[in-house]
């Protein structure tokens, strides 16, 4: 038995009170978490997220969660920490087993969850529904590879980010010309709200949204087409894609202004919703007076103070 082991077993059957407490993470949540980027994706920032397979050794390769790393047990089948990882730095612990849809479960990724929330100090995210139901919804994140060479996590192409399950994703230039992507996500039509035009080689219905990311720019007067546009397509279950050139701020201006419409939410709420799920999203400052704008013309009063800072 390693000094892992050793160090472990006692809090096993005892868990401490400074344990970090678990959470349960949609498979929509993961999936953005894994497809979060800067100039790279941030999976190569190597305090960013640690992603645990608890289930069996044979399960996990003959198939596993990209870029997922086994949990191990020792003898007496008690999980142990992951090596050369300090997960008291991630920004993220995952665990997921086969199928695990509650925290009252005792099954593999309790158990790996509870271990690792011995050392973290955020949250440890216990993937609901496990494998199977993530694998169901991006068969695409299905991998085999057990070991990631820098170079390569470097070169990952991230997808686009999902805001509305299925529905409604946020991405670059980039990824709405792959075609792999648009494939994968079942896209059929896309709002390019920039001033390039799409390359796109499919046979997919485009809104252009024709308009620099200046303050100065006037995004408010399209809002309502937009989400005239995105609403059409999504009653009849075709996902949409809104894109500008580097996937921050025009397009999210515009998915915040969808977002405000499509649940009769305040932008503060919008706002919120779309930060968790792409970190880095930022409209400028114009655009954020805009939607504040459109918040009122929506709900009939302005709402959120975008005098803010954090707007």
């Amino acid at each position: 038995m390693g000094p892992s082991a050793i160090r472990l077993l006692p809090p096993l059957c005892g868990f401490p009170v400074n344990m970090a407490e678990l959470a349960l993470c949609t498979e929509t949540e993961l999936y953005n978490i894994l497809n979060q980027a800067t100039k790279f994706s941030r999976l190569a920032e190597p305090n960013y997220l640690c992603l645990l397979d608890a289930r069996s050794k044979r399960e996990y390769n003959e198939s596993h969660i990209i870029t997922a790393r086994r949990a191990k047990q020792n003898e007496e089948k008690c999980f142990l920490l992951p090596e050369s990882t300090e997960l008291d730095c991630m920004k993220y612990c995952v665990v997921y087993d086969s199928r695990t849809d509650s925290l009252d479960s005792e099954g593999p990724a309790i158990q790996c969850a509870k271990v690792m929330s011995q050392i973290t100090h955020l949250p440890v995210l216990v993937l609901k529904g496990g494998y199977e139901k993530f694998s169901g919804c991006y068969h695409f994140f299905r991998s085999q590879k057990v070991f990631w060479m820098p170079q390569e996590i470097d070169e990952f192409q991230p997808y686009p980010i999902e805001v509305i399950p299925g529905l409604l994703y946020m991405g670059n230039q980039r990824q709405a010309n792959d075609r792999h992507i648009q494939k994968d996500l079942k896209i059929k039509s896309h709002v390019n709200v920039s001033l390039e035009s799409t390359n796109l080689l499919l046979p997919n219905e485009v809104l252009q949204i024709p308009e620099p990311d200046s303050c100065d720019s006037d995004l408010l007067q399209f809002f309502p087409s937009a989400c005239q546009f995105i609403d059409s397509h999504m009653a009849t279950n075709c996902a949409v894609l809104v894109f500008s050139t580097l996937g921050i701020s025009r397009c999210s201006a515009v998915v915040l202004a969808y977002v405000i419409h499509y649940r009769r939410c305040t932008l503060q709420e919008a706002w919120n919703h779309v930060l968790k799920c792409k970190t880095n999203m930022r409209p400028n400052r114009g655009f954020v007076q805009q939607l504040s704008e459109w918040e009122k013309a929506t709900l009939g009063r302005q709402l959120t103070d975008v005098s803010d800072p954090k707007f």
